[in-house]
C-alpha cells in the first residue's frame, strides 16, 4: 500500500535521501517511479495546455487591440498577430520549463519501466551532487550518480529485449528443483517472469525454510528466469526478506 500512497512523492527524491526514510524497504521503488513519472508526464502536459491556452488568449487580445488603436501599422492581420504571439509563447521560459517536466516525466517512466532503474528528479539530483557528493566516496554505491549513469542507458536495450522475451512467453506456474551439494542444499527456481526484488544476496523465505539467493540468470525455454538459492541453517525474519509461496509450483524430486 506504501508503494502506491506514499512512494509515487518520495520516488522524486535520490536514493540515498530515500534509504533515510523509516519505509523504505516497505516501498518497491520502481512501481512508485513509473506511477511518479506518469504523474509528472501529464501534470506538465496538462499544464502547458492551460499556459498555451491563458497566453495566446492574452497576448493575442492584446495584439488585436494595439492593431485598432494603430500601434501596429496598417495591414496587419488577425493570422499574422497569432503567428507573432505563437513565437513568443514557444520561446517563453515557462513553456521550456513545463516542456521538460513533461520530458522527464516520461524519462523516469521508461527509465523504472525498461532498465529496472528508479531516477530521480534532475533538479533534486544536481542538488545533491553539488552539496553532498563531495562528502561522499567516490565510487560508493550510495552515490546519487547511479540513478544516470551511462550502465543504465546501456542497458536499456537489453532491458527492452528481456521485454519482448516475457511478452512472447505463455504464463506458466514456476517450476522447483532441490538439490543436496555436499551438506548444502540448493533451491533452483524457474519462472516465466522476473521476480520483484529478487537480487543476490537477498533472502528469500520458501515455507518454513529460508535461502539465500546466489545467483540469477537468462535462459530460454517457457521459464527463462532461474535462481539458484542456498538454503540457510537459520534464518531471521524482518522486512528484507522475501517471502515466495507460489500457489501452483510444480515441484520435481529431489536430486
Amino acid at each position: 500500500m506504501l508503494t502506491y500512497l506514499l512512494g509515487p512523492f518520495f520516488s522524486i527524491l535520490p536514493k540515498q535521501w530515500r534509504k533515510l526514510l523509516p519505509f523504505h524497504d516497505d516501498v518497491q521503488w520502481g512501481p512508485a517511479t513509473v506511477i511518479s513519472g506518469l504523474a509528472e508526464a501529464v501534470a506538465a502536459l496538462l499544464a502547458l495546455s492551460h499556459w498555451y491556452s491563458v497566453a495566446m488568449t492574452a497576448w493575442i487580445a492584446h495584439g488585436v487591440d494595439s492593431a485598432l488603436a494603430g500601434k501596429v501599422g496598417p495591414g496587419v492581420t488577425p493570422q499574422e498577430i497569432g503567428s507573432v504571439a505563437l513565437v513568443v509563447w514557444a520561446s517563453h521560459p515557462l513553456t521550456w520549463l513545463l516542456g521538460y517536466f513533461g520530458v522527464e516525466g516520461m524519462a523516469r517512466l521508461c527509465a523504472a519501466a525498461f532498465a529496472e532503474s528508479t531516477p530521480s528528479m534532475l533538479p533534486l539530483f544536481l542538488l545533491d551532487k553539488i552539496f553532498f557528493g563531495a562528502f561522499r566516496r567516490r565510487g560508493s554505491d550510495l552515490t546519487g550518480a547511479n540513478d544516470r549513469s551511462p550502465g543504465n542507458v546501456a542497458s536499456m536495450a537489453s532491458a527492452v529485449r528481456e521485454r519482448f522475451l516475457v511478452a512472447k512467453t505463455p504464463l506458466v506456474p514456476d517450476e522447483l528443483s532441490v538439490s543436496n551439494n555436499a551438506s548444502e542444499e540448493i533451491l533452483e527456481v524457474r519462472t516465466c517472469h522476473r521476480k520483484e526484488g529478487w537480487t543476490p544476496p537477498r533472502v528469500v523465505r520458501y515455507q518454513d525454510n529460508y535461502y539465500r539467493l546466489e545467483t540469477d540468470s537468462l535462459g530460454a525455454g517457457p521459464r527463462p528466469f532461474r535462481y539458484t538459492l542456498r538454503r540457510l541453517s537459520a534464518g531471521v525474519p524482518g522486512r528484507s526478506v522475501l517471502l515466495y509461496a507460489p500457489e501452483d509450483a510444480v515441484v520435481l524430486a529431489k536430486r
